[in-house]
């Protein structure tokens, strides 16, 4: 008995400092979050109006941001399906194939996870400089340019941060599920190999199901990570512009914020949390499936 109280005791010791800073610097900031989205406040002011729905209300009507909640879900989207269709077929060819280097590729795609988004962001905006950027002079080499691509112009910026954000992220993906499909047994692609199926047919009825479980937890950490990446190389590559056609939802509740509309800003943090809550369940629910063992 004695020891069983003890056991308990020393467990709650273990789990009693992760359990008051995740309380303190996650629950309440949270909560106040929820709570500050009822008031009307200006950034720096103490003073705060109950105004009670007002400011969701107010999101309802406000065009731009209803245009950066369209640009993050756009990010999310597309960034999510190239980002792990890439890693996927680059992981599944390094593992399967006898490719000499295969060291040295992992170290090369793996090298952007380690640089930081601004170091990222300094590249691709040398890249995409109109006039002497590395993708203009490409293309001039071929033909004739009158007027340089604005690759961070109106029209193309978001497929230019869809660029700088998945060549961040594929090799951290790819070495994960590489590592995930060395498990898988050889026996299986054997035996695949004389019933007839080719190596895309392994991919998809082999390979793929047996690391699902990888997949669909990555899969998750990512559609919400990619929210603040957006957020992250947004403000580093284009502050929102031009004209707000590459804002994001966070990007623009900082600019509230900057704004003095504080409690406007935070009625947008609670819409994001929430989209990013239900966005997080769905995508649980849709990948669930029965795990396979080998």
């Amino acid at each position: 008995m004695n020891k069983n109280k003890g056991r308990s005791r020393f467990l709650v010791l273990c789990l009693a400092p992760a359990t008051i800073l995740f309380f303190v610097f996650m629950i309440i900031p949270t909560l106040n979050v929820f709570r500050m989205s009822l008031f009307e406040r200006g950034a720096y002011s103490p003073n705060e109006t109950f105004v009670g729905l007002k400011n969701f209300q107010m999101l309802v009507t406000d065009t731009q941001f209803i245009r950066s909640m369209q640009n993050m879900i756009l990010l999310v989207v597309i960034v999510t399906i190239i980002t792990f269709g890439f890693a996927l077929v680059f992981a599944g060819i390094l593992t399967r194939e006898k490719i000499k280097g295969q060291n040295f590729f992992r170290v090369v795609f793996y090298i952007p996870n380690i640089l930081s988004v601004v170091v990222i962001a300094g590249i691709f905006s040398a890249i995409y400089k109109p006039e002497n950027g590395m993708l203009n002079s490409i293309i001039g080499l071929f033909t004739t340019m009158t007027d340089p691509i604005l690759w961070k112009g109106e029209t193309l910026v978001i497929p230019s941060l869809i660029m700088a954000m998945v060549w961040q992220a594929i090799g951290y993906y790819m070495v994960m599920y590489m590592a995930s499909m060395s498990a898988v047994p050889e026996s299986l692609y054997e035996s695949a190999n004389l019933d007839g199926a080719g190596r895309v047919t392994q991919f998809f009825q082999i390979t793929i199901p047996l690391i699902w479980t990888n997949i669909r937890t990555t899969l998750t950490f990512f559609i919400i990570s990619t929210i603040n990446m957006a957020f992250l190389f947004v403000k580093a590559m284009t502050s929102g512009g031009p004209n707000g056609a590459s804002d994001v939802a966070l990007n623009y509740m900082y600019s509230q914020k900057d704004a003095g509309l504080y409690g406007y800003s935070m009625a947008i943090g609670v819409v994001i949390f929430l989209f990013s809550f239900a966005l997080s369940a769905v995508v649980n629910k849709v990948t669930d499936r029965e795990p396979l063992e080998f």
